[in-house]
């Protein structure tokens, strides 16, 4: 793989700057945030004089800790526009989620908030290792997901050639790869190994593609998927980090060099980890839920937004501001299955560890009795292995979740293809246990 370490050159000014300098920063924007939602957002008016506390309050960054959580159930709340600081007039943008799981969560920006959401995700694809005149091939969905046009408004900033195709029609993604020459390509990890299937069924060696990064968010992935997307497209695999409550895709991005989390754009975006069930900070170090605060969003301020993601807060590496370590889960699809807790990324790290299985999986839970069950629906990583080879693969899986998370599992071994694919973010678990 080359060495697309960026030059120091090319680095915003804050990358780089003192945690002092950091931290000073961070206290202006926090007062002006802080204020700025309480005087134009009846939410959090109604929301700080509740917990008796107001934005005059904050003094340090540790004050922040004084005030009330923001919660996704409080934007449902107020659809479409009650969280919006600004008025509709002066909205530039909005996107919104699908509604899928309730009533859909809206976010809106200002010509400034898209100029600071461009330049936090060239920044992050500068920090991948991407530069000026690269193209880039852009896999993330468009449309009222803030993934695609997100990420294109960072390949503009950054004066990249971006072709974007958005999700699906994955032999036509393969194609375009094969024919325009791209230098990177953004897209969930779930869909790169659906392109790196297409790739298999067309003959053609992924290794000797142009891409020389891929840049890869919006679900958890593990290190294993890491080193095993590394190995069949010969590039770096690059984690970026957002969510729309927040800002969108740029929020954090690991930096190529490193590869060793997630470095946070602290100048517009304050986190914290707390415990999930507390609510009470941990210290930088210790595992929890991230929680984010905005620093410099006009339309639409978020204050301590729980995002239910898992991680930690680590000190700085190759960027002065802190790296929150790749997602582990979230609390929201934790599995307790029998009184053990379960994450996704346990079977994927799992399974990514048996020969001859492919990294293609879905969790089916049910409860035929009185007790809960979970099956793992797995497939071969290439078609002609026989019965038995299933069986003892399956054997192994069920075996190593055992022994590393503590819980019996069934396993079934599909062909080549057996596990259904998502052109966006995974479908991984499967719930058919009576509702109660």
């Amino acid at each position: 793989m080359k060495d697309l370490t960026p030059a120091k050159s090319t680095l915003d000014a804050v990358e780089t700057a003192s945690r002092d300098e950091i931290s000073a920063l961070q206290l202006d924007r926090l007062k002006w945030s802080l204020r700025h939602a309480y005087d134009n957002v009846p939410f959090y008016k109604t929301s700080f004089d509740a917990a008796g506390i107001h934005p005059d309050d904050l003094r340090s960054l540790s004050d922040l800790a004084k005030f009330p959580f923001t919660v996704k159930t409080d934007l449902r709340d107020n659809y479409p526009f009650g969280m919006f600081a600004v008025p509709r007039n002066q909205v530039a943008r909005i996107h919104a989620s699908s509604g899928t799981t309730g009533q859909p969560t809206v976010v809106g920006y200002t010509k400034r908030d898209l100029d600071h959401w461009g330049s936090v995700v060239a920044r992050s694809l500068r920090a991948s290792g991407l530069k000026t005149g690269d193209m880039l091939h852009n896999a993330y969905g468009y449309g009222l997901f803030t993934g695609g046009l997100g990420i294109h408004l960072g390949a503009d900033a950054l004066g990249l050639s971006t072709v974007p195709i958005s999700g699906g029609m994955t032999p036509r993604q393969v194609r375009l790869i094969e024919d325009f020459r791209p230098n990177g390509i953004t897209v969930t990890p779930s869909y790169a190994l659906s392109i790196l299937d297409e790739y298999a069924r067309q003959g053609l060696d992924p290794r000797a593609s142009s891409l020389d990064v891929g840049i890869f968010g919006a679900e958890p992935w593990t290190n294993a998927m890491r080193h095993e997307i590394e190995q069949a497209f010969d590039m770096h695999a690059v984690d970026i980090y957002g969510l729309s409550e927040v800002m969108g895709p740029g929020v954090a991005c690991e930096c190529v060099e490193t590869k060793d989390g997630l470095h946070i754009w602290e100048d517009h975006f304050y986190p914290e980890v707390i415990n999930p069930e507390t609510g009470a900070l941990v210290e930088d170090g210790e595992q929890g839920e991230l929680v984010f605060t905005s620093l410099t969003k006009e339309a639409f301020p978020i204050i301590r937004y729980r995002t239910r993601d898992l991680t930690r807060l680590l000190a700085g590496t190759a960027r002065s501001m802190r790296r929150m370590e790749k997602i582990t889960g979230r609390s929201d699809d934790m599995i307790i299955l029998r009184g053990v807790n379960v994450f996704p990324t346990q079977i994927e790290e799992a399974l990514m560890a048996i020969p001859g299985l492919a990294p293609h999986f879905q969790i089916e839970l049910s409860k035929p009795d009185r007790m809960d069950q979970m099956r793992v629906f797995c497939e071969v990583a290439e078609a002609g292995i026989g019965a038995q080879a299933r069986s003892d693969a399956a054997r192994a899986l069920a075996a190593s979740v055992k022994q590393t998370v503590g819980i019996s599992i069934s396993v079934e071994v599909f062909d080549v293809g057996g596990v259904a694919r998502s052109e966006g973010k995974a479908v991984r678990i499967v719930d058919k246990r009576p509702k109660t």
